[in-house]
């Protein structure tokens, strides 16, 4: 008995087909890797909140752009190829590139209320919430 390995392509094509965005987004979240940070989303009461973690990048390296009530957060880092043979390395693979996430924001986000900052190598994007979508407390009602 031997053992072979078996490579069905069948698959993969599936999935590339049925998984990928074609209008530009990252939904293929089978590709999602060094490029394209991960994402948290949380929701309060009062706010939205997206954790995007890019450690290594500082707050500069981030363009966030609102547009239509789509929320565009990239970056682009140009990488140095510069090799000098006194810095002692045999081999350099640290290098960063660019990266787009998008995301449609609801009609309960206050736009003109975002917030953002960056801090231990997560950025934070607060999207409060308009004061006619909060949670409202629980009252009683007369019966006339």
């Amino acid at each position: 008995m031997s053992v072979v390995k078996r490579t069905n392509r069948l698959p993969f094509l599936f999935d590339d087909f049925f998984n990928t965005d074609w209008l530009g987004g990252t939904i293929n979240t089978s590709r999602i890797g060094f490029n394209t940070p991960a994402v948290n989303v949380k929701e309060t009461d009062d706010k939205f909140v997206l954790e995007l973690a890019a450690p290594g990048l500082n707050k500069e390296d981030f363009i966030i752009e609102l547009d239509n009530d789509i929320l565009v957060i990239s970056s682009q880092i140009e990488a140095e190829n510069e090799t000098k043979e006194e810095t002692g390395y045999t081999r350099k693979e640290f290098n960063y590139n660019s990266f787009k996430k998008s995301f449609n924001l609801p009609d309960t986000v206050n736009s003109s209320s975002i917030n953002a900052m960056y801090n231990n190598g997560v950025l934070l994007v607060e999207l409060p919430k308009r004061e006619e979508a909060k949670v409202q407390p629980k009252r009683n009602i007369e019966i006339s």
